[in-house]
C-alpha cells in the first residue's frame, strides 16, 4: 500500500495562491482606440489638410502598430497611403514624433532607424495618447509639401477626439 500524506484545506488554499498571481501577471491589459474613433481622427486630419489646400493620406494605426483606418484623398499621390502608414507605424513603433525623429537620424545619433524596413523617420506621424499618457496609437499624413505641415493636420486628427481621450 502507497502511502499518500493528506494535505489540509489550508495548506491546498496556500498552494493556489501562486497560481492565482502567476494568472494575473499572464494576462496583459491596455487601452486602444475604438474603429469609429480611429476614423475620426483620420477624417479630421483630411479635412485639415484640405482646407489648407492639400491632398493627403492619412493613416491610423493602433499601439501595436495594426491600421486601424486609412484614408487617401481623390488628387494625393500613389505613395501618400503607404507613406502615411509607416509615419503612423514609425510613431508608435518608436514613440516619439517622426519629425524629432528625422533630426535625430540625420545627425547621426540614431541612423539605425533608417535601415529598419518599415520605419520612416520623416514628419507627419504623431502617437496618440491618453490623458494619462497611456499609448493608444499613432496617426501619420504623407502628401503635404513639408513633413511639419503634415503634422500639422496630424495634430488636428488629434484635437479632433482630445475631449473623448482626455481621461
Amino acid at each position: 500500500m502507497t502511502f499518500r500524506p493528506r494535505l489540509s484545506a489550508m495548506a491546498l488554499a496556500a498552494s493556489l495562491i501562486p497560481a492565482a498571481a502567476s494568472a494575473q501577471e499572464a494576462i496583459v491589459s491596455y487601452k486602444s482606440l475604438s474603429p469609429e474613433t480611429a476614423v475620426e481622427v483620420a477624417q479630421a486630419a483630411l479635412a485639415s489638410c484640405r482646407e489648407a489646400g492639400f491632398q493627403v493620406a492619412v493613416a491610423v494605426v493602433d499601439r501595436g502598430g495594426n491600421l486601424q483606418a486609412a484614408i487617401r484623398d481623390r488628387f494625393a499621390g500613389p505613395h501618400t497611403p503607404d507613406t502615411s502608414f509607416r509615419k503612423a507605424w514609425t510613431s508608435v513603433s518608436f514613440k516619439t514624433d517622426t519629425h524629432a525623429l528625422s533630426k535625430l537620424t540625420e545627425t547621426g545619433e540614431a541612423w539605425a532607424i533608417r535601415n529598419v524596413t518599415t520605419a520612416l523617420p520623416l514628419g507627419g506621424g504623431l502617437m496618440i495618447e491618453d490623458g494619462d499618457g497611456s499609448l493608444l496609437g499613432g496617426v501619420g499624413v504623407s502628401g503635404a509639401p513639408s513633413g511639419q505641415l503634415d503634422a500639422g493636420c496630424a495634430s488636428a486628427g488629434l484635437d479632433a477626439i482630445a475631449d473623448k481621450i482626455a481621461f
